[in-house]
């Protein structure tokens, strides 16, 4: 599994260093289910964040300009339109095996984490490519598939155009 230290040996210190458990506690509690460790402890080290001027993603701290709890409600009211559920390879949602819609890309991407189905079963990460109906489902963690988009690999955010010479993190 890939770790906050890999992450950060490829992005830089971590600005944010969120510690207050309340704004998670709070969108779990609304959603029903409780996220990913990993992607947790990702959010809470850079906060709400733009990575190669291409992905998006935010913390749930209600008093950032962009939060996590904000976008969720907005997004899974998008992907629950009749219209837009075809795109997705199930229903969006927090319940077991739904889509819970957690970051964006100026690629036209949308990032899911699929919930587990039991306990036993890992998180998974599914990118939606919104300017078409393909999606790919990732047998990885969000930790283990933020590693992957940093070192290149098609992760279907491949843009690598957009990106700079090295990683960057824009607070």
């Amino acid at each position: 599994m890939a770790t906050l230290a890999q992450l950060t040996a490829l992005l830089g210190e971590p600005r944010f260093n969120w510690s207050d458990p309340e704004p998670w506690t709070a969108l779990e509690a609304e959603l029903g289910v409780e996220f990913p460790a990993d992607f947790r402890e990702f959010t809470d080290a850079y906060g709400s964040i733009e990575v190669n001027s291409q992905l998006y993603l935010m913390h749930p701290a209600p008093h950032l300009l962009h939060d996590l709890g904000s976008f969720i409600r907005k997004d899974l009211e998008l992907w629950r339109d009749e219209d837009m559920a075809e795109y997705l390879p199930g229903p969006a949602g927090a319940h077991p095996g739904a889509l819970l819609p957690v970051a964006t890309a100026t690629t036209g991407e949308a990032v899911f984490l699929q919930v587990p189905e039991t306990p036993a079963t890992p998180w998974r990460v599914v990118v939606q490519e919104f300017d078409s109906p393909a999606w790919t489902r990732y047998e990885m963690t969000f930790g283990e598939w933020l590693l992957a988009y940093l070192k290149g690999r098609d992760v279907t955010l491949c843009s690598r155009d957009r990106a700079g010479p090295s990683y960057a993190f824009l607070p």
